[in-house]
């Protein structure tokens, strides 16, 4: 056991985040997303959902503050509605780093760039556009 770090952080999540460098993306991905067929290095977290996992992970993670947006969502398409669980990604995120730029990538676009991130995060997570890029930065 460890002091400090989030008890849903496994010890192969805790390794990868370690791992990561600046710059380097971690994608946490909805129970819908294609994780396994688009990830460098695949982490399972069945039964959880995306906003326990961000929390956990921005306790550890600093963000990018050298980019205009290190905040990713995949954004809606032919005429979605805004999904109700960016207000609470937002919420997390200004938690843990202050007021913080969120951008939306097209669907297929979100797919290329988790295809070259560092690793994937697979939740059980229901809300539909629940996936989230996140990019590294320094401490």
């Amino acid at each position: 056991m460890l002091k400090g770090i989030p008890a849903l952080v496994s010890p192969e999540l805790l390794k990868i985040l370690c791992e990561m460098g600046h710059g380097d993306e971690i994608v946490i991905g909805d129970g819908n997303f294609p994780a396994a067929s688009c990830a460098q290095r695949l982490i399972r977290c069945d039964g959880l959902g995306v906003p326990e996992i961000l929390d956990a992970v921005l306790q550890l993670f600093p963000l990018d503050t050298y980019v205009d947006s290190p905040v990713s969502l995949m954004a809606t398409t032919k005429g979605d509605p805004t999904p109700e669980i960016w207000a609470t990604y937002e919420e997390i995120i200004n938690k843990h780093n202050g007021e913080t730029n969120i951008s939306q990538v097209e669907r297929f676009d979100f797919y290329d760039r988790t295809k070259k991130a560092y690793a994937v995060i697979a939740t059980s997570e229901k809300a539909l556009y629940a996936n989230i890029i996140l990019k590294k930065g320094v401490i």
